[in-house]
């Protein structure tokens, strides 16, 4: 039988709470996702999936390497794929994958390819490329500085947006590899920005979603941990204390908006290739890089502890799955994003090499196996927030437990208290609370050491400036040519060559143009 292809979609900073299939009391937003529902309907859904690290970098890093943050070199958006460490589309393109990546990949320094063998449109520069819209307003500059405030209708036309040129590009490269070399297996990753800010979409999707008939934040601002050092301190570094109500409802129902027209545009892409036959043999993954706090526990972004920002949606779709009318399972053992690299050397029968973190979760997809009974961990093991305040969570069937270096131990029930309001460790836990706790607190003392942490970080940062990317400033997208050249795609926007600066100076029939005499 010949190998799957292996369509893998990354989306940027998309909470677990905004699937339309999530249901209301398991958290879930009021969200228009019928392409998400489709794939949940015809695949595998791990409600409980943990990134690394909740950054974009880090947890990239740690995705395609297989290896949490520490093994991965993972500690913020300017790190650099170690050398030697064996990736993802590496290892699959060994095994005779012809491997892509396309869009947004936040990589640091140099190092852009990381086992990819083909990059045709993206953040090649590690510029992250996120479409802010053109402005000349300063004072909207500074608003949109703070993230909610400047959000809406985006000015950019969509043809140009870089989801829609991710898709178009996803599209003709799966056309030309098909003509060129139709019976060899690919594996293209499509990453898109989109539901991380810039806020913004088009006006059929900010329409739809009105602020004053969208949901509160599920999880209040309050509870045991509000005065909790790192809380203080995330707070303080996202500027939260000056987003009115009325702003973050404003900026939630942009949020809604985003996570709405990634679903349609995800739509399309998927129609496209099913209707030339292209998905008819072809596993598609869906995940975020992290989450997104949206308001909840009164903060936004991302880079803390809470399951708004470390807990991701996953979804794993099999053409057998997809047969039939579709065979859907649901998985709510914790699972994390390091296990897909040696879930999908399973589906691609490519052995995994030694030193990886994650586990095969093939069999589970499948429905032929349970997903492993261990602790998953989720790191932030640079001091962003203050001294002493990097940390291991690690969840354990129901429980959640966090470990910073230098601030006080955190333990949740998440059965019964999924909105995490009420530490039990504060509280005195018992029962299967205290067990848990033990046990935690055991796995936690063996396998994190900060001190060593840090050690490895500083030795890191000495790679980042080693390989450090000589490339010209405020490039974001772009393309590599055919012939070698690598150019702005978002000249257009960024640098135009305007012809007029209003259309009715140039067009005598314009319309609202006052007609000469």
């Amino acid at each position: 039988m010949r190998r799957p292809n292996i369509l893998f979609l990354l989306s940027d900073e998309h909470s677990h709470r905004f699937m339309g299939h999530v249901p209301h009391e398991m958290g879930g937003e009021e969200v228009e996702t019928p392409t998400f529902d489709g794939l949940a309907a015809a695949g595998t859904v791990f409600t409980d999936a943990y990134c690394q690290m909740p950054l974009c970098t880090p947890s990239r890093l740690s995705l395609l390497s297989g290896r949490e943050a520490r093994g991965a070199g993972a500690w913020s958006n300017n790190s650099v794929m170690r050398p030697g460490i064996p990736t993802l589309p590496g290892v699959l393109a060994e095994a005779g994958y012809e491997t892509c990546l396309v869009g947004k990949m936040h990589l640091g320094g140099d190092r852009q390819y990381v086992g990819f063998q083909h990059r045709p449109y993206g953040d090649l520069t590690g510029g992250t490329g996120h479409q802010a819209d053109p402005i000349d307003d300063p004072e909207a500059r500074t608003m949109r500085g703070r993230t909610t405030a400047a959000v809406g209708v985006t000015e950019i036309p969509e043809s140009l947006l870089q989801e829609q040129v991710v898709a178009q590009e996803t599209v003709a490269w799966l056309r030309e590899h098909e003509a060129v070399d139709p019976g060899k297996p690919w594996f293209l990753m499509a990453s898109f920005s989109r539901p991380h800010f810039p806020l913004t979409a088009p006006r059929r999707w900010i329409d739809r979603y009105s602020p004053d008939e969208i949901s509160e934040p599920a999880a209040p601002a309050g509870g045991d941990t509000h005065d909790h050092p790192m809380s203080v301190g995330m707070r303080r570094g996202f500027r939260v204390d000056e987003i009115g109500h009325d702003e973050m409802m404003r900026a939630r129902a942009a949020y809604f908006a985003c996570v709405s027209y990634l679903d349609e545009l995800l739509g399309d892409l998927l129609g496209r290739l099913d209707a030339t036959g292209q998905l008819d043999n072809t596993i598609i993954v869906y995940t975020s890089d992290h989450g997104e706090m949206a308001g909840e526990h009164g903060m936004w972004w991302k880079n803390g502890w809470y399951e708004a920002c470390t807990r991701v949606p996953l979804i794993v779709s099999t053409p057998e799955q997809r047969a039939d009318g579709g065979v859907s399972r649901t998985v709510g053992t914790p699972v994390a994003l390091v296990d897909l690299f040696p879930t999908l050397c399973g589906f691609a029968g490519a052995a995994p090499p030694a030193g990886l973190d994650g586990r095969d979760l093939s069999g589970a997809v499948d429905g032929e196996q349970e997903a492993p009974d261990r602790p998953v961990f989720c790191d932030a093991l640079t001091p962003r927030w203050g001294s002493g305040t990097e940390f291991r969570s690690a969840r354990w069937r129901q429980f959640k437990y966090v470990r910073f270096r230098n601030a006080p131990e955190l333990l949740f029930d998440l059965a019964t208290d999924p909105q995490e309001q009420r530490n039990l460790i504060a509280r005195g836990a018992t029962g299967g609370g205290a067990t848990a706790l033990t046990y935690l607190r055991e796995v936690v003392d063996e396998t994190m050491d900060f001190d060593a942490a840090e050690a490895a970080r500083r030795d890191d940062e000495e790679l980042s400036k080693r390989h450090a990317l000589d490339a010209p400033d405020g490039a974001g997208n772009l393309y590599h040519m055919p012939r070698g050249q690598v150019v702005n795609a978002d000249a257009t926007l960024y640098a135009p060559a305007t012809i007029a600066e209003d259309a009715g100076d140039l067009f005598g029939d314009y319309p609202g143009r006052d007609e000469p005499s």
